[in-house]
């Protein structure tokens, strides 16, 4: 299978540092420099030539950093580490330890607690807990290193999805656990999260990840959990009965998302 190389006066060009380069060309030749070893030796051979003053700031830095960087724990340390960083960011690990401690207690209250049978805590709590994590991923308050985050070839959905992939991986589970034992239907609490999770991304593509997933907590809230605490009541967003409108909602939603998938690569989309 044959690669399509840059050409070399987009390689030039971005090693002077040309301001007459597109953005978008920019973009492009650093997501295919991922990918392409014959362009980045293209590249460095085009920095030495137009940028020797880079090129030997890069060689000191590389000279003095060289034998720390080729220790082999150190080495393994940091290539789990960059695999890891597309998935989680450090401040997501306490979210999720949070996620799954609030459905371990809201299973055992389903469990021992009176009146467990007219109201199901893990169905009720279901689809805002992964909002949580997705606003906690895609935040810069707290992520240190969201202006970087945005700003690199393969930000934007693609990174949102991943991370957004890492929180559904640790709370489906532990609500599929809750679910089963309080003898919940998949579906039923299922459907409300992904739903809510893919509108949160949709929402968040216009007002920002982090706003969204506050309004959306906040709305369910108020229009869902208090009624539903107050009159020990399964609403009826949470009754089988719902699940059509749930499953038009996550339609509706991942369509915004696909439509609007340009706009989480801004930093706003942090908000």
């Amino acid at each position: 299978m044959s690669v399509e190389h840059a050409s070399m006066r987009i390689i030039h060009g971005y090693a002077r540092g040309d301001t007459e380069l597109a953005a978008d060309q920019v973009w492009a030749l650093e997501a295919h420099l991922e990918a392409c070893e014959v362009c980045r030796d293209r590249l460095s051979a085009a920095v030495t030539a137009e940028a020797p003053a880079v090129a030997a700031l890069v060689e000191t830095l590389w000279s003095g950093l060289q034998a720390q960087l080729t220790a082999g724990p150190l080495r393994r340390r940091r290539r789990w580490a960059a695999r890891l960083s597309g998935w989680l960011t450090p401040t997501m690990v306490p979210w999720l330890a949070m996620v799954g401690s609030v459905t371990l207690i809201a299973l055992l209250l389903d469990l021992v607690g009176p009146g467990s049978g007219e109201v199901s805590l893990v169905l009720l709590f279901s689809p805002v807990l992964p909002v949580l994590c997705v606003a906690a991923s895609w935040s810069q308050g707290l992520d240190p290193s969201y202006e970087l985050t945005a700003s690199v070839p393969r930000a934007g959905l693609y990174l949102v999805l991943r991370r957004t992939a890492s929180a559904l991986v640790v709370v489906i589970p532990a609500l599929l656990v809750g679910g089963w034992a309080t003898g919940l239907m998949t579906a039923q609490w299922l459907l409300p999260c992904l739903a809510f999770t893919a509108t949160t991304l949709a929402l968040g593509s216009v007002f920002g990840v982090t706003r969204a997933a506050v309004v959306l907590a906040a709305v369910w809230a108020a229009v869902i959990v208090a009624p539903t605490l107050a009159t020990s009541r399964t609403s009826f967003a949470l009754q089988t009965d719902g699940l059509p409108v749930w499953g038009l909602i996550l339609v509706l939603s991942i369509g915004v998302v696909i439509a609007r998938r340009g706009a989480y690569s801004v930093l706003g989309a942090h908000q």
